[in-house]
């Protein structure tokens, strides 16, 4: 039996209304503000020497392992605020906030605060990268896209900085790729770390932050003090060799020396295994 021509119609106008008010693609919302989720691999104050797990380079492991905590008792140091290699694996709160355009009303940018850091604009419209040769930031130059209902962000033109606030060095040639995988209240922050200086291999990294309605993360004031009283123009350090340190994070937790001063080899199990090999071997002779 055939369909009047009437109804028809109607049922096409009221599957065209359904259709035009359905977003064309349903978006992830990151907005809020979200605490660290803290555990072994994500401290804010690592210990000298603790450089197991991250690919440094010859030339990133020279400049590490004469690190010299007083450093950041210098005047310039003591306001100076995370840069983005670091700050997303820090032990600060973040106030994800989206910028957007009022005519149009699509997303302008994603826009990341910690309480240590300064803003950190992720853009979504498109615009084009500052040239190479562009100043350099503590947050870099961000632009960002969807995948899906992950967020990937890739950041270049960032100053030299620290992986950790443990001497482990990031270069200003380094760029970064970040992802924000959001699961209900929790937010995965994945990034990778490609640093042709300090890193002899990209260092694929996550940290977990929990959304937290009731936070509000506060203003940062800070004021420079006269902290140590030294010589002017001496700059703390160790010399190749002389930081009487760099054992103490082995001897803490009885492992072996080459396993926790850091490079490529210390991110896979196989270590652990030559490690065992060569001990036995060792037993045996």
């Amino acid at each position: 039996m055939s369909v009047p021509k009437r109804p028809r119609v109607v049922a096409v106008l009221v599957l065209g209304a359904v259709l035009a008010a359905t977003p064309a693609l349903a978006q992830m919302d990151f907005s809020g503000e979200w605490t660290p989720v803290q555990d072994e691999d994500n401290t804010g104050n690592p210990l000298t020497g603790e450089f197991i797990g991250i690919p440094v380079s010859r030339a990133g492991a020279l400049r590490a392992q004469s690190w010299n905590a007083s450093l950041y008792t210098l005047p310039q140091w003591q306001c100076r605020p995370h840069g983005a290699m670091y700050i997303s694996r820090g032990p600060s709160q973040v106030r994800i906030s989206k910028e957007v355009d009022p005519s149009s009303r699509q997303i302008v940018a994603w826009h990341a605060e910690w309480l240590r850091s300064v803003d950190n604009p992720y853009y979504m419209d498109g615009r084009p990268r500052p040239p190479a040769l562009a100043p350099r930031t503590w947050g870099g130059f961000s632009t960002a896209e969807y995948i899906g209902d992950i967020l990937k962000i890739t950041t270049t033109h960032l100053k030299e900085d620290y992986y950790r606030r443990n001497g482990v060095p990031s270069s200003d040639r380094a760029t970064l790729t970040q992802y924000w995988i959001r699961r209900g209240d929790y937010l995965t922050w994945v990034t990778i770390a490609y640093d042709p200086v300090y890193l002899s291999e990209p260092m694929i990294r996550s940290s977990e932050y929990r959304l937290a309605l009731n936070q509000q993360i506060p203003a940062y004031p800070c004021t420079v003090v006269e902290e140590v009283d030294r010589p002017s123009g001496v700059v703390p350090h160790y010399l190749p060799g002389a930081n009487p340190f760099l054992e103490d994070f082995a001897k803490r937790f009885e492992l072996p020396l080459e396993a926790v001063q850091g490079g490529a080899a210390t991110m896979y199990p196989e270590l652990a295994r030559k490690i065992i090999r060569e001990k036995n071997a060792s037993a045996t002779r």
